[in-house]
């Protein structure tokens, strides 16, 4: 969770040619599978993907995280750059102490969009519970990461499977006392 300040301001209301003013106030924001799936019902399109996204987009994530109740709708109109930075380093952080084999920190090309739907049926495939689903969203992904290499961990090569196949037929040969 990450707790900011918005210091509120002055606004202009263009329809009504009028000044009003925005409280400040003090936030806590998410970033979790909620607030993607939020934010992806309303603009359609997967959030993890790498395309660049308008002020509005990133203003209604910022409030798609937010989980305090009872925003005025306008603050999110005064958040500072500094406010943006906090925000994204927070967006950014891996929340986790693991790092998988081959990491270079760097991206590998550019990755297939996981949309909200996609990470909520690897959850369900991997037995995930839903509870999950408010986490940090890169813990999130970290552990369905680190599921699914679990799971292929217990894949043969094809050479291992050969040499298996092959110790499993002469074991029966040797018991059955056949030549096949």
């Amino acid at each position: 969770m990450l707790r900011i300040t918005i210091p509120g301001g002055e606004m202009f209301d263009e329809e009504k040619s009028k000044f009003w003013v925005v409280k400040g106030q003090t936030i806590e924001l998410e970033h979790s599978l909620i607030s993607i799936s939020k934010w992806e019902s309303k603009w359609k399109k997967a959030f993890l993907s790498r395309a660049t996204r308008t002020e509005d987009e990133i203003r209604d994530y910022v409030r798609c995280m937010t989980i305090t109740p009872g925003v005025n709708p306008n603050l999110y109109y005064c958040l500072t750059a500094d406010n943006v930075r906090e925000i994204q380093a927070y967006i950014d952080d891996t929340m986790s102490a693991t790092v998988f084999r081959g990491d270079t920190g760097k991206p590998k090309g550019t990755p297939k969009p996981r949309t909200s739907e996609q990470i909520y049926g690897a959850m369900v495939f991997l037995g995930i519970p839903f509870e999950c689903q408010k986490w940090h969203l890169n813990r999130l992904l970290n552990l369905i990461r680190e599921c699914e290499n679990l799971n292929d961990g217990g894949k043969m090569s094809r050479k291992d499977s050969a040499k298996y196949m092959s110790q499993v037929n002469a074991m029966r040969r040797a018991k059955h006392h056949t030549r096949g």
